[in-house]
């Protein structure tokens, strides 16, 4: 089966992950039966997918009516009457392996021969579930991370069996929803994602339960040290202690003392009003900045890039794989293989020996593919080689991590900020990229550049904060070259937004020289919520284009403006629906890649340079830059092309 032949899917389960599968199976087209065991859990499950499918149409995210997506889908309670017809039944059932292999058994005999069977499951095993089948090599794993309609990510899972033709056509499904898939190709517990979290969890477990590290310590050293969206423990109790105490219990491993006496004590985190902090009569995740001093952070990461290596060397996954994974799937700033390359294997080898040797406890004892790659000399981005391959040579842009970028043969320089895990939110590495690509390319081949953000729901939503945690005070105040690089390049640059495009991101896009958005975009500096203010030019920049009154409203007020007052305001210089977007801005960039090279060079420096002068000294650079200009060749070309009536033809001469 390929994947024009999936017409119909059936999802077993009405609960979070089932209705949520459900409602973007049906988004992308697909004729949906959702099922469950009773009327009433069916029913609740429609109600939460005809809720959410109204919210995303008044926030004008959907490509038609609500009502016409949930005209698509089909309720059943009785099992064989709901997958009669199925092409693909993606199952989402409680975790437990018995129900899930009496599931399967049922799906052997009633769904036609040619289904495929796939379950959601997180951490069992797709190659035990597939053992119930006489049809194994028809069986995969496509786990969907909660909740599925916003989170991108997809792990499609081989079992033992599984054809490649199979799990090729989960791949190519999860992609026709609009998700991005990585392949896991060995079945092994936890998959791609789960794995590399484990130690993320546990090991600060086990550093508490020693008298190592407290848990706020931990929390705010992995978060406000090391950019991670959540601590450790904060996760825990929102996830519920209970769920990491029962996968280790599962699969044989040792639980650390302070998750064991949680469970024990029935204090399981958010879900019970208090776990490792108290949500009822405290204040919840209260750690502050500070407090994470001292904990030793590259512990708990050297056992992330060890299992990462495992996942590797044992081919479940390729780095790339893994990166995407944690990204999209947990939010990680970067991916963990990145992130190794940049600390440096060497480093997290010698770590992870200096702890096996201290300790004899082999969830440090080092994965041989580690191993193998520093002695190889792959030790990380300094080498030009870790997990990763890095262009450490030559003149002009390298290669970047946390942008994409294309120079097309007429000039146009097309810049993605690729962070769309974090709204593409602005780290000190990102803007470094962008100040560096700037400053390489030769300007020569460039007539225009456009920015834009990766997905479908931010430009930029601002600084990542966790990007900055160690900045000094001092350093802070030398805000970053990348805004006066973009502001100063000398070709026109064009922000493209569509979504957020908010602090840092705003900043961003006023160092550029056009602003095209989309209407349901929203701009704003919401700095000031965090006793803060722009500090990339944004006060200054809001100040000279909007004018005092309205600058000072945004600034002082840190609240957001949709696209078409911004617009209004002289902040953007068209709001379009977005259906019409690539079309403006592709008229915008006709015009500016067609234009006079040198022209265009001197009309922006004379603009820039003027705004900060007084009006004599601006009419002076002004004159002089006219006076420049009649010396050219695209002068000549200019008037020569209105003369006999025909497009110029500029060369920047």
């Amino acid at each position: 089966m390929t994947i024009s032949d999936v017409q119909r899917v059936t999802v077993l389960g009405a609960g979070n992950m089932g209705h949520g599968i459900t409602e973007v199976a049906a988004m992308a087209g697909y004729d949906v039966t959702m099922r469950d065991v009773e009327e009433e859990l069916v029913a609740d499950g429609y109600e939460d997918v005809q809720w959410s499918l109204e919210k995303l149409e008044e926030k004008g995210r959907l490509d038609e009516p609500a009502a016409e997506i949930l005209s698509r889908i089909d309720t059943e309670v009785d099992l064989e009457t709901a997958v009669a017809d199925a092409d693909l039944v993606v199952e989402a059932a409680p975790e437990r392996m018995d129900l899930k292999k009496e599931i399967f058994s049922d799906l052997d005999a009633y769904a036609p021969d040619d289904a495929l069977l796939a379950s959601n499951t997180s951490s069992l095993s797709i190659t035990e579930m597939a053992s119930a089948t006489d049809r194994p090599e028809q069986v995969l794993g496509l786990h969907f991370f909660n909740p599925p309609v916003k989170m991108d990510l997809v792990e499609v899972i081989y079992g033992d069996e599984t054809s490649d033709e199979t799990a090729e056509t989960g791949y190519a499904f999860v992609e026709s929803l609009g998700k991005t898939p990585i392949y896991v190709r060995k079945d092994v517990r936890g998959f791609v994602v789960n794995t590399v979290l484990g130690p993320f969890s546990a090991e600060p477990a086990w550093m508490v339960s020693n008298d190592e590290a407290t848990i706020r310590q931990a929390d705010a050293a992995m978060v406000h040290r090391r950019g991670y969206p959540m601590g450790p423990f904060e996760l825990a109790d929102l996830t519920g202690i209970d769920v990491g105490y029962h996968v280790r219990k599962e699969a044989g491993t040792p639980i650390p003392p302070i998750m064991e006496a949680k469970v024990e004590a029935e204090e399981l985190g958010r879900k019970t009003g208090k776990g490792y902090y108290d949500y009822e009569d405290g204040d919840g995740a209260d750690y502050e900045p500070g407090d994470g001093e001292g904990f030793d952070t590259l512990r708990v990461e050297a056992r992330m890039i060890n299992e990462a290596a495992y996942l590797v060397g044992d081919d479940v996954a390729t780095p790339e794989e893994i990166d995407t994974g944690v990204k999209l799937g947990l939010g990680f700033p970067e991916g963990i293989c990145r992130r190794a390359d940049k600390i440096g294997l060497d480093a997290v080898l010698e770590k992870l020996e200096t702890l096996y040797e201290e300790t004899g406890d082999d969830r440090f004892a080092p994965d041989d593919y580690l191993v193998e790659l520093v002695e190889a000399g792959r030790t990380g981005e300094d080498a030009g080689a870790g997990f990763h391959e890095y262009d450490t040579g030559g003149d002009g842009p390298g290669d970047y991590r946390l942008l994409n970028y294309e120079l097309d043969d007429d000039g146009l320089l097309e810049i993605e900020l690729d962070r769309p895990e974090r709204m593409n939110a602005l780290s000190g590495d990102l803007l470094g990229e962008i100040d560096d690509l700037l400053s390489a390319v030769d300007v020569d081949d460039v007539r225009c550049v456009t920015f834009e953000g990766a997905g479908d729901r931010a430009f930029s939503a601002g600084a990542d904060i966790g990007g900055f945690a160690e900045l000094d005070a001092t350093d802070a105040m030398d805000v970053t070259p990348a805004f006066e690089t973009v502001n100063d390049f000398d070709r026109p640059t064009i922000a493209k937004v569509d979504g957020y495009c908010l602090g840092a991101g705003l900043e961003l896009a006023l160092a550029c020289d056009l602003r095209i958005a989309t209407e349901g975009s929203e701009f704003g500096a919401p700095e000031i919520g965090l006793g803060l203010i722009p500090g990339g030019g944004g006060t200054q920049r809001l100040l000279r284009l909007l004018g005092e009154t309205r600058a000072k409203e945004l600034v002082f007020r840190g609240n957001r403006i949709d696209a078409e007052r911004a617009a209004e305001w002289g902040l953007a210089n068209r709001a379009v629906p977005a259906e019409e977007f690539d079309e403006v801005v592709g008229e915008f960039v006709d015009d500016v890649v067609e234009g006079p090279p040198i022209g265009l060079k001197v009309a922006k420096t004379v603009m820039n340079e003027g705004a900060d002068a007084s009006l004599d000294a601006a009419l002076a650079m002004e004159s002089q830059g006219f006076g420049l200009l009649m010396s050219t060749e695209d002068v000549r070309e200019g008037t020569a092309a209105f003369r006999e009536d025909r497009e110029p033809e500029f060369r920047g001469e």
